[in-house]
C-alpha cells in the first residue's frame, strides 16, 4: 500500500492530467511535503574514511553518506548515518523502516535482528552480495532485500586478475624486497611463473565470473575452465574459450583456481580440508567472492605445507578482519582490505543504483528484477535459491 507521500504523489499528477494546473493543489502538497513529520527512518551503515572522506567522490563512506542526505530530507524522510554495527544499530533498529548496508563494512541482519524490526520493510545492500541478511528470516517477515546488480562487476574482475598476477608473478615479496633495500633476484625468480599455457578456473561464471574469463583470454591460458550450477550459452563459452567442468575436476587439473559464487548455505567453507586435499599440489587461489566461502583454519596449513602455493583475495571472515586473523600471518599471500568492489567508479554506479532503488520503493513502482534478493516472501534470484536447513 503507498505510504502518505505515495499517495499524496500520485493524486497531484492525477488532478494535474486531468486539469493542466497546479496551483492550489501545488500549495497543499508542498504544505504536506515540508510539514508532515519524517514520513520513513531511513539508516545507513557505513565504514568512516577519516581524512579520505575529503574526496567527494568516495561516497561509500560514513561521512558521504551515499549522496543520498539531500534526497531524502528532501522528501521528507529521516536519515541516520552510522558505522556502529552494533550496540548503536541495535537502537535504532525498532522504528526503521529502510536499512542500507555495504559487503564492504557489513552490518549483519540476523534472524534475531529482524525480530526486533516490526517496522522494517526493506533492506538495501549498497554494492553486490547480500549475504550478511538472513534472508530465509527476511523471507518470512515479509523484508524485500534488493542490491545493486552489476555495480561492481568491471572491477572485481579487474581485480581477480591483478591478484592472479601478483601471485604467479611473486609480486609481494619483490615489492617487499624494494622497500627493505634488498636485491635477490634469485629469491623471487625461483618462485615466478607466466601466466600463459596455465589452465585457469572460476568457481561461478555469472557477471563476474564471465568478466573475469574475458580478461584471462588474451593470456593464451593453456586452458579456461569453469563450474556453475547452470552453463553459459554456446555462444558465451565460444567468446571466451572456456569449457564446463565439475567442481571435483576444477580443483584437480587448475593451476590458477578463481572463486566468483555467491555465499549461500552450499557455498559456506566450499574449500575445506577435504577439497585442499584434492586440489593439483601448488595451485594458486583468488578470492574475491566472501571470507566464509573458505574454511579459515584449512586454508592457513594448505598454505603453511605448499599444497597450495599462493592465497589473494580481499574478503575475510569477520570483516573487518581482525588484528589476529591467521590470513594477515600466513605465508606467500597477498591480501587486501576488501575494496575490489568499491573503486571511485564502482561508488557511483552503487550510489545511483541505491538511490534508484529507494526511488522506486517510495514512489511505489516497480523494482528493477534484477535487483531483487527476496521479495514478497520469496526468492527472487536463483543465485541465492537454496533449501532451509
Amino acid at each position: 500500500m503507498p505510504n502518505l507521500f505515495q499517495s499524496v504523489s500520485l493524486a497531484r499528477e492525477s488532478l494535474f492530467s486531468k486539469t493542466g494546473k497546479r496551483s492550489l493543489f501545488e500549495k497543499t502538497y508542498q504544505y504536506l511535503h515540508t510539514s508532515t513529520p519524517s514520513l520513513a527512518k531511513v539508516v545507513a551503515v557505513l565504514y568512516e574514511a577519516g581524512a579520505a572522506a575529503k574526496e567527494p567522490r568516495l561516497l561509500g563512506c560514513k561521512e558521504n553518506e551515499l549522496g543520498l542526505r539531500k534526497f531524502l530530507e528532501d522528501r521528507g524522510h529521516k536519515y541516520i548515518v552510522m558505522s556502529d554495527k552494533e550496540k548503536l544499530l541495535d537502537q535504532e533498529l525498532p522504528d526503521t523502516e529502510v536499512l542500507i548496508t555495504t559487503p564492504f563494512h557489513p552490518a549483519y541482519v540476523t534472524a534475531e535482528r529482524i525480530a526486533k524490526s516490526p517496522k522494517l520493510r526493506l533492506c538495501v545492500t549498497a554494492g553486490v552480495g547480500s549475504d550478511h541478511v538472513d534472508l530465509h528470516a527476511a523471507n518470512k517477515a515479509k523484508i524485500t532485500v534488493a542490491e545493486v546488480t552489476g555495480s561492481n562487476v568491471v572491477s572485481v574482475a579487474e581485480h581477480v586478475v591483478m591478484q592472479i598476477l601478483a601471485l604467479v608473478r611473486n609480486f609481494v615479496p619483490a615489492y617487499t624486497q624494494v622497500i627493505k633495500g634488498e636485491w635477490n633476484v634469485g629469491d623471487i625468480a625461483k618462485d615466478s611463473f607466466d601466466l600463459e599455457n596455465k589452465v585457469v578456473g572460476t568457481v561461478g561464471a555469472g557477471r563476474i565470473g564471465y568478466r573475469v574469463l574475458q580478461r584471462l583470454k588474451p593470456f593464451n591460458c593453456k586452458e579456461l575452465l569453469y563450474s556453475d550450477y547452470q552453463a553459459l550459452s554456446p555462444e558465451m563459452e565460444s567468446a571466451v574459450g572456456a569449457k564446463r567442468v565439475t567442481f571435483e575436476e576444477l580443483i584437480e587439473r587448475c593451476d590458477v583456481i578463481t572463486i566468483n559464487c555467491p555465499l549461500h548455505d552450499k557455498t559456506r567453507n566450499l574449500f575445506n580440508k577435504q577439497v585442499f586435499d584434492k586440489v593439483k599440489p601448488g595451485v594458486y587461489i583468488v578470492n574475491t567472492a566472501r571470507g566464509a566461502i573458505v574454511d579459515r583454519d584449512a586454508l592457513v596449513e594448505a598454505v603453511k605445507s605448499g599444497k597450495v602455493r599462493g592465497y589473494a583475495g580481499d574478503v575475510w571472515y569477520p570483516q573487518p578482519a581482525p588484528k589476529d586473523h591467521p590470513w594477515r600471518y600466513m605465508p606467500r599471500h597477498a591480501m587486501t582490505p576488501h575494496y575490489s568492489g568499491t573503486t571511485l567508479d564502482a561508488q557511483k554506479r552503487y550510489a545511483d543504483g541505491t538511490k534508484d532503488i529507494l526511488e522506486r520503493y517510495f514512489d511505489g513502482r516497480p523494482f528493477k528484477p534484477e535487483d531483487l534478493i527476496v521479495h514478497n516472501g520469496e526468492f527472487a534470484s536463483k543465485a541465492y535459491v537454496q533449501p532451509e536447513k
